[in-house]
């Protein structure tokens, strides 16, 4: 079978297919076929930042695919099962830009007829961490779902990328009032579509004013990409206990707080990586996740404001590029080229 992997880092030219056995799922794992495998920012800053790499790591965190074989302590009625899986490559050498391969059965989860395989590919590092975003906030709810958010405001910074496609879409399930920031009327059109009730484009002098007429009393939770830009723009706009979550560094990696106009009304900066978040606040994001597509609420592609880029597994290094680049949209790998239902 064939599998994307590097053994050295750098740029995407060291991503290499090749062909190996598949490997054999051992105790409490499963062996997936993969359909899709998704390509988020981290897969690129791992592939890039380091040195040797041994064993040789096969990328992606994210997949979607078809359960084949499980090991012991498994239930083997998820043989068959169409699955998602998040987390696949994280400590472990196995991801998912592979035709077939393994993950601990505690990370995957199935995935219902009717939802696609692209779907199910971009579910867990943006959907995951947009959950975390959303239920950081004091005196917000821990879980998400119909109600959980109702006379909430949330505001979802850069409401065009995938993580923020994700909160739009978790926050309005879950009966919030959605304003999103964004740079351009193209982008408006996607947070829109995504399902955002206002939109502001944060480059405008009165982007603060525009929000608090949408909200006098301010927002309750702001899902942050560019803090270091938005700092005082969020602070402006937070209401008393507000919670601003910060889940990547987009624009700088340096963040001025301001401080005096943070304690007054107690904002909470709160840093947000999916991987190493609370183990109760993952399965619980995972529990409402997969609600949400049983729900049949979760939506990819552009009628959801979050256009899909296709590559072959051939071209992995080229989607590695693409995410690199900030394409605007999800990629995806199509690591089966069979003519199978996305």
């Amino acid at each position: 079978m064939r599998a994307v992997v590097y053994s050295h880092r750098g740029d995407p030219d060291v991503l290499t297919v090749i062909d190996r056995a598949a490997t054999a799922p051992g105790p409490g794992e499963a062996q997936i076929r993969y359909h899709r495998s998704g390509v988020n920012p981290t897969d690129w800053k791992s592939r890039r930042d380091g040195g040797p790499v041994d064993p040789p790591q096969v990328p992606g965190q994210d997949g979607a695919g078809v359960v084949t074989a499980v090991g012991a302590g498994v239930d083997a009625a998820l043989v068959g099962q169409r699955v998602w899986v998040w987390d696949a490559a994280f400590r472990r050498s196995e991801g998912t830009a592979q035709e077939v391969g393994t993950v601990p059965a505690t990370q995957v989860v199935p995935l219902p007829d009717d939802a696609s395989f692209d779907l199910g590919a971009s579910l867990g590092i943006p959907f995951l961490t947009a959950h975390r975003c959303l239920t950081v906030t004091d005196g917000g709810p821990t879980r998400l779902g119909p109600g959980t958010l109702q006379d909430r405001v949330v505001l979802v910074a850069g409401g065009a990328g995938a993580v923020g496609n994700a909160a739009i879409q978790l926050a309005r399930w879950s009966d919030a009032t959605v304003i999103s920031t964004v740079s351009s009327p193209a982008k408006a059109q996607l947070a829109v579509a995504a399902g955002a009730d206002h939109v502001v484009n944060y480059r405008d002098d009165d982007a603060a004013e525009q929000i608090r007429r949408v909200a006098p009393r301010g927002v309750h939770t702001i899902v942050e990409v560019s803090a270091a830009q938005n700092a005082r723009l969020d602070v402006a706009v937070a209401a008393h206990d507000a919670s601003v979550a910060i889940y990547a560094d987009d624009g700088g990696s340096d963040l001025v707080v301001p401080i005096r106009p943070s304690m007054g009304p107690n904002i909470r900066w709160q840093f947000v990586l999916t991987y190493t978040m609370p183990h109760r606040a993952k399965r619980q994001a995972v529990t409402d996740v997969t609600a949400a597509v049983a729900a049949g609420v979760l939506r990819v592609g552009a009628d959801a404001g979050l256009a899909l880029h296709h590559f072959p597994l051939a071209e992995t290094a080229r989607a590695h590029t693409a995410v690199e680049d900030s394409v605007v949209g999800k990629v995806l790998i199509d690591v089966i080229e069979d003519g199978t239902p996305a």
